[in-house]
């Protein structure tokens, strides 16, 4: 089925037709996503990381959280990445084409990303809803595709990455571990989370913080113009 995460048209035509033929949901992976991409506008007016890596995926949940919400033992899982760790939220200049950095979009669309599924997970439990539960992973150091708009950067960090296969494996447990709870946050469990084994992990710098995912929330509900916690509440 065709989706553009820019989209948010797109996303509600994806939404409506996976709803027409299906009742139930037990996974949605948020898990797309861009890099440092030359900057554009997406269809709706926002920067692209942001845009399409958080924005995007917080529409697409609201959109699927009905259908979440009546399928016992479901899970929203949304990828981050190990750079939430020195990320900060601009809430001046977060769409903007002034004084664009495209690093610093990325690491701020995957701590928002991050801070999305902790906060989801902190209301479904404040409406003691079992289903359901908000999981966060990330896949350590991967050379993919990502790369292909910082080359230099991905041949530099390479020695450091590990397979393909390897970095899935925290979607993978976060999807299907039984141990897994929500408002956990999954990834490699070897030095500075590069690469491993998954296993939980602590959210660094921001990624824990609290307050900030309760304006990313907001900010979010008002820039999509959707709101999940009206369909929490129902």
């Amino acid at each position: 089925m065709y989706l553009d995460l820019g989209d948010l048209r797109s996303i509600k035509e994806f939404t409506d037709s996976f709803l027409s033929a299906n009742d139930r949901l037990d996974i949605l992976v948020n898990n797309a996503g861009v890099m440092n991409p030359p900057f554009r506008i997406t269809s709706d007016g926002h920067e692209p990381h942001w845009g399409i890596n958080h924005l995007g995926h917080f529409s697409l949940t609201t959109l699927l959280l009905k259908a979440l919400l009546h399928t016992e033992g479901s899970r929203v899982v949304t990828q981050s990445s190990i750079v939430h760790d020195t990320a900060e939220i601009d809430f001046v200049n977060i769409f903007t084409e002034r004084h664009h950095n495209p690093w610093k979009a990325y690491k701020q669309s995957k701590l928002a990303t991050l801070l999305f599924s902790l906060e989801l997970q902190r209301r479904l439990d404040s409406h003691r809803l079992k289903d359901p539960i908000s999981v966060a992973c990330h896949p350590g150091l991967v050379y993919t595709p990502l790369y292909r708009n910082g080359r230099s950067l991905g041949l530099l960090l390479r020695p450091f990455m590990h397979s393909i296969s390897e970095g899935a494996a925290p979607c993978l447990t976060a999807c299907t571990g039984d141990e897994v709870r929500g408002g956990e946050f999954y990834g490699p469990d070897g030095w500075r989370g590069f690469r491993g084994k998954p296993d939980k992990v602590e959210p660094q710098g921001r990624g824990g913080d609290a307050a900030l995912a309760v304006r990313v929330w907001e900010l979010s509900k008002k820039m999509s113009g959707m709101d999940p916690d009206i369909i929490l509440s129902q």
